[in-house]
Order: structure tokens, then C-alpha cells, then sequence
């Protein structure tokens, strides 16, 4: 089993973000917020976030696995909640994007951590005891527990605020996907799928009505400016190169993630997304082109030792950063994190799979 300690840089980088590590929690570690502009930290700032969006929460759909974004709710909009409103489940594993895994040498395996909680709007967010059992049974050479990779990363957090709005008792398992190849998603799978199984079981507990699974992936981040120096923008920054961009991210969308879901959908997605020479390279930037594949191929395992009719995936709604007006909420304190215009913009796609 792997374990790596909270270090001296992370606790810095908690108190520079404005929360002490493990500040007023008592003997529980509690992880903290990151993105405080971009996402709510309060219990007021959601109340306003989700008045002003005015979705209601419907209760005629329940999705057992959901996709979705995790760029600022002034971009992103209405996405979160007509999309996370379907998910009812008390327990929710998340598969979140390790943007920094390049940083740490992480790769070809999930990554775990072991706070007790995550600071959210209206109370810390327990991780559930899935987690440990996650953890003791799956083989050692398949994860890693890194608590200063999970500190610094917040494609998890950004979804966590509309869970916890939904349903205060939410309870949570994190979990980061690095770089990994198709075969390592695969026996990865197959391991997590089982323990799912078995953990649910044990417990009586039904898929999307008591656990559910959402993944977390923005869409293209596309353009040639303020990308580090890279140029995204294959199709050309004018309108038609605009027009051309959306076109390929809605081919994407209708050949790989809606309907039935195959593991030869999910191979397909990663040709779309990733170099087939080099799987650690991209070929069309999605940053969640490892956890959408693994979290896909996990649903598609524990679906079929349920002896399922399949996962279905339902196309609820596809953005970007430029296409609609930016949700007002600089008087709560929030914001955007990143420019948005034709030269730097991100797409955000959202669907929940029956």
C-alpha cells in the first residue's frame, strides 16, 4: 500500500488559498477549498449561485453516472445544476482530473487521499468508507494515495457545492485520474467495478437511488493565446474556425458518450482525444480525456455484473465559455479564473447516463 504524506509545501499553499490545514475541524483532516474565485466556499454564495440560475430540481430523472464540467459557474452556467440535479445518491464517486500529475510522476494509476472530509458551502463533506475499502482491496499497483496532489487540484471541487445543495448529507469518494493507458483503464475497472459491487451489496444499497458516479472533464480548452505558449486552435480563431471547433466537439459527443455505452465507444473517445503513439499527449484538448475513459469503463463493468440493460447516456447540454452571456455574481465575492474569448475559450459538455 502507498501512502505519501501531507508536506510542508501543501500546508503553505492552504494557507495561502485562506484556510489553515485542519483549522477549526477538530481532530478531523479537512481538505481545503482551492479555486475560492471561480467556485462558491459559502453557504450564502450558493444560495445566490443557485437563485440566480433559477433551475429547478427535478425529480423525474435519476442518472446512475453523470459527465460533467468543472470550470467557473460564471462560464459554465447552467450546466451544473440541470445536469447534477439528476444525481440523488447519498454516496458519490467522483473521477476527477489530475492536472498536475506531470508535477508529481503520476501515471497509470488512480489517486486517492486521506482527508476525512473536504470543506464545501454548507458544512465539510464526509468521504465515505467506500474509500478504505477501495483502498484494502484493490491490488497496490493500480492507485496511490496522494494527499498534496488532491490539495492542489480542482476539477473534484467544483461539483461538490451543487451535490451538497442538493442533498446535505452527501458523501463523497475522490478520486484523480493521471495519465493512463487503455489497458491500464481497463484492469483498473474490472478491480474497482467488483469492490463497487461488493461494498453495495453488503449494504442494500442501489445503483443511482443510494451510490452514483460523476465524472468530471471540461471539453475543448481551445485558441492560440494565454495556453502556455501552445496553440489549440487547429480549425483558426475566426468564426468559421469557430463554428468548425463546436461541430468537432458535438462529433465527439454523438459518436462516443451518448447512447449505449461500448468499450469500443470508450476506445474511440480516447482516439478522438489522445495520440495513439503517445497516450500522455493530446491530439483534441480535452483535460478529461483519462477520466472520462476510466470512469466510463468502471460504470460499464459494475453495469454488467449487475447484468444491466446497458448504460445509456442521455445528451444534456454542451457550451462554452463564449458562446452566452457570463453569469453575474461579482458581488458575491466571485468570478472568472481564466479569459474567455475567441482566441482562449473553453466547452463544457454534460450527460447523464440511465
Amino acid at each position: 500500500m502507498k501512502r505519501q504524506g501531507i508536506s510542508l509545501l501543501t500546508i503553505i499553499l492552504l494557507i495561502l488559498v485562506g484556510c489553515e490545514y485542519n483549522h477549526n475541524t477538530g481532530n478531523l483532516k479537512v481538505r481545503a477549498v482551492v479555486d475560492t474565485i471561480g467556485f462558491a466556499k459559502y453557504d450564502w454564495q450558493m444560495d445566490s449561485v443557485m437563485k440566480r440560475l433559477n433551475i429547478p430540481i427535478e425529480s423525474d430523472k435519476t442518472w446512475r453516472v453523470a459527465i460533467s464540467p468543472h470550470d467557473d459557474y460564471a462560464y459554465v452556467d447552467d450546466l451544473y445544476p440541470k445536469l447534477l440535479n439528476g444525481i440523488k445518491a447519498k454516496t458519490v464517486v467522483l473521477f476527477g482530473v489530475a492536472h498536475k500529475a506531470r508535477n508529481f510522476d503520476l501515471e497509470n494509476e488512480i489517486i486517492f487521499d486521506s482527508y476525512d472530509a473536504w470543506s464545501a458551502p454548507y458544512g465539510n463533506v464526509k468521504v465515505s468508507e467506500l474509500r478504505e475499502e477501495l483502498i484494502s482491496k484493490l491490488p497496490d499497483s493500480l492507485f496511490v494515495v496522494h494527499d498534496e496532489m488532491q490539495s492542489i487540484e480542482h476539477s473534484l471541487e467544483a461539483m461538490i457545492p451543487f451535490l451538497q445543495y442538493n442533498r446535505r448529507d452527501t458523501e463523497i469518494i475522490p478520486i484523480l485520474v493521471p495519465y493512463m493507458s487503455f489497458d491500464k483503464m481497463n484492469e483498473i475497472a474490472i478491480s474497482f467495478s467488483k469492490i463497487i459491487k461488493e461494498f453495495m451489496d453488503d449494504r442494500n444499497m442501489t445503483w443511482g437511488e443510494d451510490l452514483a458516479i460523476v465524472i468530471s472533464t471540461d471539453a475543448v480548452h481551445y485558441g492560440d493565446e494565454d495556453w502556455g505558449g501552445k496553440n489549440y486552435a487547429p480549425f483558426g480563431t475566426d468564426s468559421l474556425g469557430l463554428v468548425k471547433a463546436r461541430d468537432h466537439e458535438m462529433e465527439i459527443i454523438k459518436n462516443c458518450l451518448v447512447e449505449e455505452i461500448s468499450k469500443k465507444k470508450v476506445k474511440k473517445f480516447i482516439n478522438y482525444t489522445v495520440q495513439e503513439s503517445d497516450y500522455e499527449e493530446y491530439k483534441w484538448t480535452w483535460c478529461g480525456r483519462y477520466s472520462i475513459p476510466l470512469g466510463l469503463l468502471c460504470s460499464f463493468e459494475l453495469d454488467n455484473l449487475y447484468a444491466g440493460n446497458g448504460l445509456i447516456g442521455t445528451f444534456v447540454g454542451y457550451s462554452n465559455s463564449i458562446d452566452h452571456p457570463v453569469l453575474d455574481i461579482e458581488d458575491l465575492n466571485m468570478g472568472t479564473t481564466a479569459p474567455a474569448n475567441n482566441r482562449h475559450w473553453v466547452g463544457y459538455a454534460a450527460v447523464g447516463y440511465k
